[in-house]
């Protein structure tokens, strides 16, 4: 990383509320957002957006009749797009880049189309357009009516972190001076839980946390789905109107033995923290925000990791999967938007079942994490702004 970059605006929906101070609101309580849903193939506990929000996503859709043939997450990225640079006092004539992504995609569409393909053995006119991944960005830049780059990517469940690393290259290049980067995802459907299931990683109880992310001594996989979207919008340099300053990005990939192996010691993170931290002393970080997805060796491999780098001074930890669930493409964009609220409030957002859970003494530096699918790791440090910087 060349230069500090400022985050001026974090916007998303999610099963937290549809702006910062709802989330922040909702982060307050140990309550979880997760709840039965039934589903064509049976029912399954996830972490929907509220009816609230449902009703504005509805309500976006049908505001321009170009909106009702596209997916929820392409909506969803519109929704918080728009609140973003709103927040950022950001213009489309601004010109800025726009980079988000999505794990799964068009997951409702997609899985309709085949429904009907399947029964009458035709395909829908508008089925490949609205279906492909590149139509979260393209969608967005028209909505805004931005002239800037637009890219759209997906790699599994670190897709925000990489579509961050890839608007701070940009910044940095000197090609463009202000990106909106993050990710959509609306992964609440038949086919997409019954892949999780037959991964064997999504829970099967019905406890009072049904996801116990970050739980070190659970004996089963308990990662549960829940949807959303997160922007962030990144300037170059250090803006008085910071919410927070990207100081170090670390990015790594490990060696596969199977589609979704991670070495126990997560070796991928290791790297990605290290790189992140540079020449920062580990001591210094006061927190992470872990990608913990709530799976028996997800979780283990990357405290493992964290042991090994940070050693016998290890930050406070935490991870909001418990309450939010797994966003796959946006969760790492809420895990940024999570350490942004607890350094503009100075508060620890902890785990609730987690026994003695220390508090950092001060919040100044905060580390994140995100992984997917083929080890694809990125770590990303942020820091409080300083009055005088």
């Amino acid at each position: 990383m060349q230069k500090p970059i400022s985050i001026t605006a974090v916007s998303s929906i999610s099963p937290l509320g549809k702006s910062l101070s709802e989330a922040w609101n909702s982060y307050q309580n140990n309550q979880h957002l997760i709840a039965e849903k039934s589903f064509e193939n049976g029912k399954a506990l996830v972490a929907q957006i509220s009816i609230e929000t449902k009703q504005d996503i509805e309500a976006l859709r049908l505001s321009d009749n170009k909106y009702k043939t596209l997916d929820d997450t392409v909506l969803y990225a519109i929704y918080a797009s728009r609140q973003a640079i709103k927040n950022a006092n950001w213009k489309g004539t601004d010109n800025f880049g726009i980079n988000i992504g999505s794990s799964r995609g068009a997951t409702k569409l997609f899985e309709n189309y085949h429904k009907d393909f399947l029964k009458n053995n035709k395909a829908k006119t508008l089925s490949s357009p609205t279906t492909t991944l590149g139509n979260i960005s393209s969608w967005v830049a028209h909505d805004l009516q931005t002239q800037g780059p637009e890219i759209s990517h997906s790699i599994t469940c670190s897709t925000a972190l990489h579509a961050t690393l890839n608007g701070i290259a940009w910044i940095n290049s000197g090609m463009c001076s202000k990106f909106l980067v993050g990710g959509s995802e609306a992964p609440l459907t038949p086919f997409t839980i019954a892949q999780m299931q037959a991964l064997k990683i999504y829970t099967n109880q019905s406890d009072v946390f049904p996801c116990r992310a970050l739980d070190l001594s659970k004996k089963q996989n308990t990662m549960v789905l829940g949807e959303g979207a997160s922007m962030i919008c990144l300037e170059k340099g250090v803006k008085s109107n910071a919410l927070a300053t990207i100081k170090g990005v670390g990015y790594a990939t490990e060696v596969l033995e199977h589609n979704i192996s991670i070495s126990a010691d997560a070796k991928c993170f290791q790297k990605s923290m290290r790189m992140a931290l540079g020449k920062l002393n580990p001591d210094d970080i006061d927190i992470i925000v872990m990608h913990a997805p709530g799976t028996v060796k997800g979780d283990l491999s990357e405290y493992k990791a964290i042991e090994t780098v940070f050693k016998n001074s290890i930050p406070v930890l935490t991870s909001n999967k418990w309450k939010i669930g797994h966003t796959f493409g946006a969760s790492g964009a809420l895990n940024i938007e999570l350490a942004v609220l607890m350094l503009q409030h100075q508060q620890f957002i902890g785990i609730p079942y987690s026994e003695n859970q220390k508090k950092p003494n001060k919040i100044q530096n905060i580390l994140i994490n995100a992984v997917g699918f083929g080890g694809n790791a990125v770590s990303i440090l942020i820091s409080k702004n300083s009055v005088n910087e």
